[in-house]
């Protein structure tokens, strides 16, 4: 597998809060969804509840830092939808190449 570079280490660092704080703006959308819904509100709250504990898991809402797994959070970023492929604008080609390949297997 290829290290990350000092530069695409960099960049992930930045561009982490972005992502999750995006990714929060759309789960919150959907739990707001969830709350609206027809039904019984004791539904809704155990159905948001499990939601939450579910979704705070999520890379996207927390994830440890570390270079050693940059690239396999990145593949996971995007295989969880959290950013797209195009997002990784800006992040040298051997990553991308990498994050591919995971997504691959």
């Amino acid at each position: 597998m290829v290290e990350i570079s000092k530069h695409d280490w960099k960049l992930f660092r930045e561009r982490v809060p972005q992502w999750q704080e995006r990714y929060m703006e759309r789960l919150t959308k959907e739990y707001i969804d969830l709350l609206s819904s027809p039904g019984n509100a004791s539904d809704h709250f155990w159905e948001l509840e499990k939601r939450i504990k579910q979704d705070k898991k999520n890379p996207g809402v927390l994830i440890e830092m570390r270079r050693s797994t940059a690239i396999w959070d990145i593949a996971i970023y995007v295989g969880n939808k959290v950013i797209t492929l195009d997002e990784l604008e800006g992040f040298s080609e051997d990553l991308i190449d990498a994050v591919k390949l995971i997504l691959s297997r």
